[in-house]
């Protein structure tokens, strides 16, 4: 088997500054331009002989879908995809401009060089090294590169899945974001974690009303006392522990590891003594809700009659029932509140063909490393096509030091990813693909 060839490892690296270059942040509400980049994305495409086509639900909200026919027709097909939008980044925060695409001292800097705009390079990369060798994958693969993940979707995966499912057809799985990176435990082992599994999404408005008046008067229907209690038992709510079936193999693959007993009857013990693995795991053994905006009142001296508040909430799979009857109690009766944004948890396996093979690519080129499997606390696009019937993995694959605090980068400021872990990445997305 052929090893990529030694331009992807260099378009890797431009690709990666070029796409950071094309300012595509997302500020929610429909600011967003993904078009340029979706254009950028397209020209490489076709430049290894793909067909891509161009989408938009809104005029500039691009996505950019293509596929590969693989040398096995009775396979099912895989969909690969990364989204092209990015966070917001305030330049005075940062030691580079964020959208410089500055590489020094062989590392790629700026909005997107891990949020993910790297993987976005990585596909290319792979695409445009098979087009110049005459490879194949085995089953054919579905390209995608997709407008607003970092919103609703509503512009992106979303408008996919419901409008162009034919372009889908065959797909049963899917890779993209937030697996396959290093993980340094601080003891001296690498983790490899693979995402199988994602907490559902629950952002919630609440509202409370009340009877409007005078600041200086008594009153005992005051909307933002109302809201403030409400909210206070949001944040102070300790949710049960629930361990799905993802996040019980993580503990257990943990735990065996590190030579500890797998009490699965004390979680909490159990993540403990794990140590800074344990903090893979943590976010994703119970259903969350953060209270993260308050709006209410117009003047000091007036009581408003209404108050809003937002919640970013997160529910495990199964959880959903649970998570809204708990919502129910804690805002009680004098605040209802209403989903502003659901998407639904998910879970794949990790005892299946696919996950295997991704645990195999990464062990070939890091073979000191241990993969693990994990449940992302957050969400990617691989709701949106669940929709679809494709099961979603988090493999984006890179080989960090020590020290490099790759989640911490997500939507943080001196977004950055070094030159070797994009290199990492193309050969072990290269060995995956080929053989998926």
């Amino acid at each position: 088997m052929a090893d990529i060839d030694e331009r992807a490892l260099d378009e890797v690296v431009a690709f990666t500054s070029d796409l950071i270059r094309i300012d595509t942040t997302n500020r929610g509400g429909g600011d967003c331009q993904e078009r340029p980049a979706a254009e950028y994305a397209a020209e490489r495409l076709a430049g290894a002989g793909l067909e891509p086509t161009l989408l938009e639900r809104v005029k500039g909200r691009t996505n950019v879908v293509a596929r590969i026919e693989g040398t096995d027709p009775s396979a099912d097909a895989l969909l690969v995809h990364g989204h092209l939008d990015v966070v917001p980044a305030q330049a005075e925060d940062w030691s580079v401009h964020p959208f410089s695409g500055e590489i020094r001292d062989g590392v790629v800097w700026g909005r997107g060089a891990i949020d993910m705009k790297n993987m976005d390079a990585m596909i290319l990369a792979v695409v445009r090294a098979w087009a110049r060798q005459g490879l194949r994958p085995r089953r054919d693969l579905v390209i995608a590169f997709t407008a607003d993940e970092e919103s609703s979707a509503v512009d992106g995966s979303g408008f996919l899945a419901d409008q162009h499912a034919g372009l889908f057809e065959g797909c049963t799985e899917g890779i993209s974001e937030s697996g396959a990176f290093t993980f340094h435990d601080g003891a001296g082992r690498q983790l490899y974690p693979i995402a199988a599994g994602e907490r559902g999404t629950g952002w919630l408005k609440l509202t409370a009303r009340g009877r409007a008046g005078h600041g200086s008067k008594v009153n005992h229907e005051n909307a933002v006392t109302r809201l403030a209690a409400a909210v206070t038992r949001i944040g102070e709510h300790t949710w049960p522990l629930r361990l799905t079936p993802t996040v019980r193999a993580a503990l257990t693959e943990l735990a065996a590891l590190y030579g500890i007993e797998p009490d699965l009857d004390d979680v909490d013990g159990l993540l403990s003594k794990l140590g800074p693995a344990g903090k893979l795991v943590e976010p994703t053994v119970r259903n969350s809700s953060n209270p993260t905006m308050l709006n209410a009142g117009y003047k000091l001296n007036v009581i408003p009659g209404e108050a809003v508040a937002y919640v970013d909430g997160r529910y495990l799979p199964g959880g959903e029932d649970e998570f809204r009857a708990t919502l129910d109690r804690l805002t009680g009766p004098d605040v209802d509140w209403e989903f502003h944004h659901r998407e639904v948890a998910l879970q794949a396996p990790v005892d299946s063909p696919t996950y295997a093979r991704m645990r195999a690519a990464v062990e070939e080129f890091a073979p000191e490393g241990h993969v693990v499997p994990y449940c992302m606390s957050g969400g990617t696009d691989a709701k949106q096509f669940s929709r679809l019937g494709i099961t979603g993995y988090g493999f984006a694959p890179l080989k960090l030091p020590e020290g490099f605090d790759y989640q911490a980068l997500f939507h943080g400021v001196d977004e950055r990813v070094p030159v070797e872990a994009l290199h990492f990445g193309v050969h072990v997305l290269d060995r995956f693909l080929r053989t998926a």
